[in-house]
């Protein structure tokens, strides 16, 4: 345990550990915990190289990349650009819209490639998923959420937008538009599930309603679309998206949540969580994105209200204590502490709200008295309770590993030292949570 470090100093000893586990072969990848091997997924942000180009984004604010990290990312850059015009994955966590953050972040020419290849491979109906199968759902499938489906290549095609990349306000409109039809009529609103009803061979897929696979997520990016794209019918679909959660949701006291699986008959997972990819975290997000929209009000209450109520019931639910097993098991940034922390980082430098700063610190040392120290190397072992050896391998990448934890852990100690002075990464993942987010961006249309 290392009670007696400094957010900075595990920070740097993460980023030692990622950058020595970095292997070269036809480019820089680095290796997930279930291979030894070069990942399927090498190159995106989930797990991949693409996640690093997001961690260098954040150190560079804490202090000069050496030499090794100027190379990295020059190599990341060009592997990437090698990829695109054959790439089919078009997804935010693994394929062209994750290349769209890696070079918009990079601030190198290559995004408006992968706008192209999005248009190229976009079919009447949305893109063209490649990796589940029958029996679960028809080979030619296509999926409606933020991470991995239409909703991503929406939120992709902003940020491109937003950085001046030709093409992207047309690939912006088409996958809005397919959300517009894909949406299904609900108690007091609209929701989108993960996998169109017409897709699925078995039983219908358990809803998941919350930022990364289900409503929340399509609400968002089109709560956004309709203020960027000044089109007024989708941020009315926002509106029923959230009208829809609230209606499936928990109100009582001040919070609010989100079940993470509807109906969650066959899960033994807790019936609600915290983090951004299925819980109150995340959906925070929604009502930022509400805000941006100049929506007033959702069931009775103005979109901050409800912001408010969603961090409440983080802030009061436990975490980061591992209440029982199976709760707050992760601390990486999809399904963990870093990623809480992040977001009530944001919330502070947006709100002024001292709870949210004095809560995101705690979670920063949290993380710090968790880390493994291994000589000059830091890394995280998440839990997994039901196995017979419950700690898992530690993770390299952004979303569930060392890089994505440490990332976050240079911010915490930069708004330490830095106060509401320190300046914040836009991410294409929440840049509307960020002060002055109405605010274009300005970029090279590369």
């Amino acid at each position: 345990m290392t009670s007696a470090r400094t957010p900075r100093e595990v920070a740097e000893a993460a980023w030692r550990w990622v950058l020595d586990q970095v292997r070269w072969d036809d480019g820089p990848w680095i290796p997930d915990s279930d291979s030894d091997g070069i990942p399927d997924q090498r190159d995106g942000t989930y797990a991949g190289i693409g996640g690093l180009v997001q961690a260098l984004s954040e150190i560079r604010l804490s202090r000069p990349w050496t030499a090794e990290e100027q190379r990295l990312a020059v190599a990341i850059g060009d592997r990437l650009r090698g990829q695109v015009p054959t790439m089919t994955d078009y997804t935010y966590f693994d394929g062209l819209v994750s290349a769209i953050g890696v070079f918009t972040a990079l601030g190198i020419p290559g995004a408006s490639d992968a706008v192209r290849r999005l248009s190229d491979l976009a079919q009447p109906d949305g893109w063209q998923q490649t990796f589940l199968e029958p029996p679960r759902a028809l080979a030619d499938a296509r999926f409606n959420d933020l991470t991995l489906g239409t909703g991503g290549v929406l939120l992709g095609a902003l940020w491109a937008l937003r950085h001046g990349v030709e093409g992207a306000r047309e690939v912006a409109d088409r996958a809005a538009d397919i959300l517009l039809v894909e949406g299904k009529p609900a108690a007091d609103g609209i929701s989108w599930p993960f996998v169109p009803d017409r897709f699925v061979c078995e039983k219908p897929f358990a809803l998941m309603p919350n930022l990364s696979h289900g409503t929340a997520g399509v609400a968002t990016v089109l709560a956004l679309a309709g203020a960027e794209l000044n089109r007024p019918q989708l941020t009315a679909a926002a509106v029923d998206g959230a009208k829809y959660l609230v209606s499936v949701g928990v109100t009582d006291g001040q919070g609010f949540v989100v079940p993470r699986y509807i109906p969650d008959d066959d899960s033994d997972e807790d019936k609600y969580t915290y983090n951004w990819c299925h819980g109150a975290s995340g959906t925070s997000l929604l009502f930022l994105a509400l805000d941006q929209a100049e929506v007033k009000e959702i069931a009775g209450d103005p979109p901050l209200a409800w912001h408010r109520r969603c961090l409440h019931s983080v802030r009061t639910s436990g975490l980061p204590a591992r209440v029982h097993p199976g709760f707050w098991d992760n601390d990486g940034r999809c399904c963990g502490t870093a990623g809480v922390g992040d977001i009530f980082l944001d919330s502070w430098l947006r709100s002024g709200e001292h709870d949210d700063l004095r809560f995101a610190l705690h979670l920063a040392d949290t993380l710090v008295e968790r880390a493994v120290r291994e000589g000059p190397h830091a890394y995280w072992r998440f839990i997994e309770h039901r196995a017979d050896e419950p700690l898992l391998p530690p993770g390299v990448g952004w979303m569930q590993g060392a890089a994505g934890i440490a990332t976050f852990l240079f911010r915490a100690n930069r708004v330490r030292d830095e106060g509401p002075n320190a300046t914040a990464v836009p991410r294409m993942e929440t840049w509307w949570a960020l002060p002055g987010a109405r605010a274009a961006v300005r970029g090279t249309g590369g």
